[in-house]
């Protein structure tokens, strides 16, 4: 099984490098909306884990915010530090290969919020995501947010495909790793959990929640 996992990191390297707009070019809604909470928050210094190809890092960069973000995919981090380069924003973004598997490479409390697209729904065991999210919340500032979006167990995908274990799907050579609420917390140990919203995103659609946590 982990060998299976694990391959995962190639396919997404693969996939970017053949299409630069996998996700499309404008920022997702989930980082719009996160983005104004961090605004009336005051928070600046932003982590965001699972960039991809940056859709939604440089919406944070053009819009202010200092962005640290962290991809398992090295020809996406690659593709972020020139654009970012190129673009005038590389003094706003940071981005740097990190496999999330392993602890973040930041000191406690360094940010004030984070932010992730997608990113627990990855081919991670919930062993993978209780450890992650005790990363996260070592690196976040008293009262910090973490935010992030996951497809859940209503989405048409979920019970389809080859099944990897727990409530993981293959679907497409993309393994899923589909939320249930009761995972939602169980995952919130340590915040206080403010929300569970459901939203939908492209075709099929997707299915997902967009949850927000404050670190206690």
């Amino acid at each position: 099984m982990d060998e299976i996992l694990n391959l995962q990191r190639q396919h997404w390297d693969d996939t970017f490098s053949r299409k630069f707009d996998f996700f499309g070019n404008g920022p997702s809604e989930p980082a719009q909306i996160a983005a104004e909470m961090f605004k009336q928050e005051g928070k600046s210094k932003i982590l965001e884990l699972g960039c991809g190809q940056g859709r939604d890092t440089f919406f944070f960069a053009a819009n202010g915010f200092q962005v640290n973000t962290l991809d398992y995919s090295e020809s996406a981090i690659q593709a972020i530090t020139e654009k970012a380069q190129a673009v005038g924003l590389s003094q706003s973004i940071i981005a740097r290969q990190h496999d999330i598997r392993n602890p973040l490479p930041f000191e406690a409390e360094s940010f004030d919020a984070c932010y992730s697209h997608m990113l627990y729904c990855m081919a991670l065991t919930t062993l993978e995501l209780e450890f992650l999210c005790n990363e996260v919340r070592r690196v976040l500032r008293p009262g910090g947010l973490n935010i992030y979006t996951v497809r859940h167990t209503k989405d048409p995908h979920f019970g389809t495909g080859i099944h990897r274990g727990e409530d993981m799907y293959e679907v497409g050579g993309f393994i899923v790793h589909f939320f249930s609420r009761e995972k939602v917390e169980h995952l919130a140990k340590g915040y206080e959990l403010i929300s569970v919203d459901e939203f939908e995103e492209a075709s099929l659609p997707r299915k997902l929640f967009r949850v927000t946590l404050r670190k206690i």
